[in-house]
């Protein structure tokens, strides 16, 4: 259940706010600088973030002035760091929180940058991923940087506004995902209208907190993603050069929102760092079905039409099979070069899900093969491990063009569903003991 949004007052302001959790430490977190406190909760991998924060904290949410569910302010008026950090400590103050960890990401530095500073007694530690003192360049800044908002930038803003241009921009590996697009539009809608998202986003441009970052003394980490999609990781390390004592850590990946991307390798060093302890990944032991695609002869098939080409028509395969994906409830886990690997809840699901993928590639010009088992797998965040995921693999190694093959486990479990089998007979399956039944759906 999601938690329950309750307003503060900054003078005439009303600003709201959820906590979760009933961890040990308080920790303010912001994502960006826009929000929603009650639509953040549909956007599964966010949600997701939240709750491991909250397992070992107290965690504290709120929507600044001019977004989410708090006061607006009119479109085009003045935002300031003062009146945002006002905004803060009456949150810290409504929930009673006296000593708080900051944590922000690359929008909110700024603001954490300064309550830190100007709060140190009511700061317990801050952490900064991928966040900046200053995005213009300047002669004694990055002066390869642009000196002045783009124009084309406010243009963006506006045409893309809540339908998922902030995700593309900030995390273009999720915005792979159709649902996650939809999700995140609609969060981007509720956080703020465009006209109120132009006018942030040029306060960010405007802003320089240089000056600042001596006068913080507080233990502060500041994480940078090596191959940042948006913001470049000198900005990161100037942080650390200029915060008293920083810890600096780079971690891979290309993403610049919290939640997106490794968010157990990032939220390891964040826990580390603010309690002490290392957490230990503790996957998800459940039962699960597998599926496993493949373009057939697909060495082939690149070589014949060249690399642009190649390219292009297997841009508009993963396309069509995370459309299906999404249709059927499926799980992307990664992609295999030229195929899929992905779990479902249900093997009738699987089946189907591996019949469309099929007709959908063959439209293109594709021909696929598919194989499935089900069996318990370990579920983590960006992975599935288990003998399962072995199986389905090997079962999809001895499909034939056009095949969906499934083990007897999978055929068993559909019973009722409609779904007919071909007795394809006993098979060795490389490193899996025994001999394994397979049969080839006829969907």
């Amino acid at each position: 259940m999601r938690p329950e949004t309750k307003y503060a007052r900054s003078g005439d302001v009303h600003l709201a706010y959820q906590t979760v959790g009933d961890g040990p430490i308080d920790i303010l977190l912001l994502d960006q600088w826009w929000s929603n406190v009650d639509t953040q909760w549909d956007v599964p991998p966010l949600a997701r973030m939240l709750e491991r924060v909250a397992s070992f904290s107290r965690l504290i949410l709120l929507d600044k002035r001019g977004t989410g569910l708090s006061d607006p302010v009119s479109v085009g008026g003045l935002l300031t760091l003062e009146e945002w950090m006002d905004d803060i400590r009456a949150v810290l103050d409504a929930v009673g929180s006296q000593r708080t960890a900051l944590v922000a990401g690359i929008g909110a530095a700024y603001l954490t940058i300064l309550f830190a500073a100007t709060y140190p007694e009511r700061t317990s530690a801050l952490v900064l991923v991928d966040g900046y003192a200053r995005l213009l360049g300047a002669e004694d800044y990055m002066p390869s940087l642009p000196r002045a908002f783009p124009p084309e930038e406010g243009e963006h803003i506006r045409a893309g506004w809540g339908r998922g241009i902030l995700l593309n921009r900030l995390a273009p590996n999720e915005a792979l995902d159709p649902a996650i697009v939809r999700a995140f539009g609609a969060y981007e809608r509720q956080s703020a209208s465009p006209g109120t998202g132009l006018a942030m986003l040029k306060m960010l441009y405007e802003g320089d907190v240089r000056a600042v970052l001596p006068a913080i003394r507080v233990p502060t980490l500041v994480i940078a993603h090596a191959a940042s999609a948006r913001i470049p990781i000198a900005h990161s390390r100037y942080l650390a050069d200029h915060i008293d004592g920083a810890r600096y850590v780079e971690l891979p990946g290309n993403e610049n929102l919290l939640w997106a991307g490794d968010q157990q390798g990032l939220f390891a060093e964040v826990q580390e760092f603010l309690t002490g302890v290392r957490p230990r990944e503790e996957p998800d032991r459940v039962l699960a079905t597998v599926l496993f695609t493949d373009i057939v002869n697909s060495t082939r098939r690149a070589s014949e039409l060249g690399d642009q080409r190649w390219r292009s028509l297997l841009a508009a395969h993963d396309q069509a099979a995370r459309a299906e994906l999404d249709r059927y409830r499926g799980r992307e886990i990664h992609t295999t070069g030229d195929g899929f690997l992905a779990v479902f809840d249900g093997p009738a699901r699987a089946i189907r899900c591996a019949a469309a993928i099929r007709e959908a590639v063959r439209a293109i010009g594709l021909e696929m093969r598919a194989g499935l088992h089900t069996g318990e797998v370990e579920l983590t965040d960006a992975d599935v491990r288990g003998i399962a995921v072995h199986i389905g693999a090997r079962i999809a190694a001895l499909a034939g063009p056009g095949d969906i093959l499934v083990s007897t486990t999978v055929k068993d479990l559909v019973i009722g569903s409609g779904i007919a089998f071909e007795d394809r007979g006993l098979h060795e399956l490389k490193g899996v003991p025994d001999e394994w039944r397979l049969f080839r759906a006829q969907v």
